[in-house]
C-alpha cells in the first residue's frame, strides 16, 4: 500500500532482520509502512549468517537484499538514510531526516541494533568478524578443532571459555583484564584442560593478514588459530533517547533498551527488537523480535481504530441510524425498532 502526504502507520528504524521481519509483518496485515536503513549491518564482515532455517551459511548482505524484496512485494517502502530528530504530533510522530525529508506516522519499531565496543588490543578490529570472534552459535563450527584463544576482557569470559571449549580440545585464556576467577571456575577450567595465561595482551600477531598468535607483556607469544572475545554491547538508541528513554544496564556491562515481551517500550507509541533490546540476539531471533512486535503494533493500531469508531457513532448517534444498523445487523429478528 502507498503512503498518503508522507503519513505512514508505522516508521521502523533500521533496515536489518529485526527491522524487515516488522515491515514484511505489517504490511501484510495492509499498513503503511515505511523503513528507514542505515546500511550498517552488524554482520556485515561476516562470512554467512548461521543456526536459520532454511539460509543456513547464507551472506549477511544476500540476506538482507532478499528480506528488502519480500518486504517491499507486499507494499513497504525503504529509504536509505538516518534520522536526525523525532517529535511527538497530534497523530504520532514527526520523523526528520538528514536529507531533510520529514514524514508522520503513528507508531515508531526502533530497530537500530547496537555497537561492539572492542578492547582497544592492536588486531581485533582488524580481524574483528573473521578470526575475531565472540559467539560460538553464530561461528563455533566454523573454527572447531583449532587452537583457540579467550581474550579476557570481563566477567563472561570463563562462560565464554566453557563455550568454545565445548568445540576444541586446545583453548587458553588470556587473563588480561578480567577479573580474577571464583575457585569453582579454576576447578572447572583445570578439569577441562583449559590453559591460562597471566598477564596484559599487547597486541594479535598478524602475519599477511591471518592470525598467528596472542602476544601478551614480556614479548611472550601463544600460536592461537582464531581467537574470542566478548566485546561491550551498546544499543544504538539516540532516537529513544531524543524521546526521553532511558538506556538500562545490562548484566554484561552493555546498555539496551527495555521492553514488555513484545516489544513495547516505555515510551507511548514506541517499540523496540532485535539486537537494540535483545544484546543476545542472534539473526533468526531479531528477525522473530520483529515480527512479534509488528503484531502487536498491528493490534494496537485496530484498537485505536475501534475505539476512535465507537466514539464517531456515538457522536453522530440518531434514532434513524440505530433503526438502520439494526434492521442490517438484525433483519428480522428485529424486535421493537421502527
Amino acid at each position: 500500500m502507498n503512503s498518503t502526504d508522507n503519513f505512514y502507520d508505522v516508521v521502523i528504524i533500521g533496515g536489518g532482520p529485526a527491522g524487515l521481519g516488522a515491515a514484511t509483518t505489517l504490511a501484510r496485515s495492509l499498513r503503511t509502512v515505511l523503513v528507514i536503513d542505515g546500511g550498517e549491518p552488524r554482520n556485515a564482515k561476516a562470512d554467512g549468517a548461521h543456526n536459520l532455517l532454511g539460509n543456513e551459511g547464507i551472506s549477511p548482505l544476500e540476506l538482507l537484499a532478499k528480506g528488502r524484496r519480500e518486504a517491499e512485494h507486499y507494499g513497504a517502502q525503504i529509504k536509505s538514510g538516518s534520522v536526525a530528530a523525532v517529535r511527538r504530533d497530534t497523530d504520532g510522530f514527526e520523523v526528520d531526516f538528514t536529507d531533510g525529508h520529514t514524514v508522520n506516522c503513528r507508531r515508531l519499531v526502533l530497530a537500530t541494533g547496537l555497537i561492539d565496543e572492542l578492547p582497544d588490543i592492536p588486531g581485533v578490529a582488524e580481524l574483528w568478524g573473521s578470526s575475531v570472534l565472540h559467539c560460538p552459535y553464530c561461528h563455533g563450527w566454523e573454527v572447531r578443532g583449532r587452537k583457540l584463544g579467550v581474550l579476557g576482557t570481563g566477567a563472561m569470559s570463563v562462560h565464554q571459555t566453557l563455550l568454545f571449549r565445548q568445540l576444541s580440545d586446545n583453548v587458553t585464556l588470556f587473563l588480561h583484564e578480567m577479573p580474577e576467577p571464583s575457585e569453582s571456575e579454576w576447578l572447572q577450567l583445570a578439569a577441562l584442560n583449559v590453559s591460562v595465561v597471566q598477564g596484559r595482551i599487547t597486541q594479535l600477531v598478524i602475519e599477511d593478514g591471518t592470525l598467528r598468535g596472542v602476544e601478551v607483556a614480556g614479548g611472550r607469544r601463544f600460536d592461537v588459530e582464531a581467537v574470542t572475545v566478548m566485546p561491550r554491547m551498546v544499543a544504538r538508541a539516540d532516537v529513544y533517547e531524543l524521546l526521553g528513554g532511558k538506556l538500562s544496564d545490562h548484566m554484561s556491562g552493555g546498555l539496551y533498551v527495555a521492553t514488555d515481551e513484545m516489544g513495547r517500550t516505555d515510551i507511548e507509541g514506541v517499540w523496540a527488537a532485535g539486537n537494540v533490546t535483545d544484546l543476545s540476539a542472534t539473526v533468526g531471533s531479531s528477525a522473530a523480535g520483529g515480527m512479534k512486535a509488528a503484531a502487536a503494533i498491528n493490534f494496537d493500531l485496530i484498537s485505536s481504530d475501534a475505539q476512535a469508531a465507537v466514539k464517531a457513532r456515538a457522536a453522530s448517534f440518531s434514532r434513524e441510524i440505530e433503526a438502520a444498523v439494526t434492521t442490517r445487523i438484525l433483519g428480522d429478528r428485529r424486535h421493537g425498532v421502527h
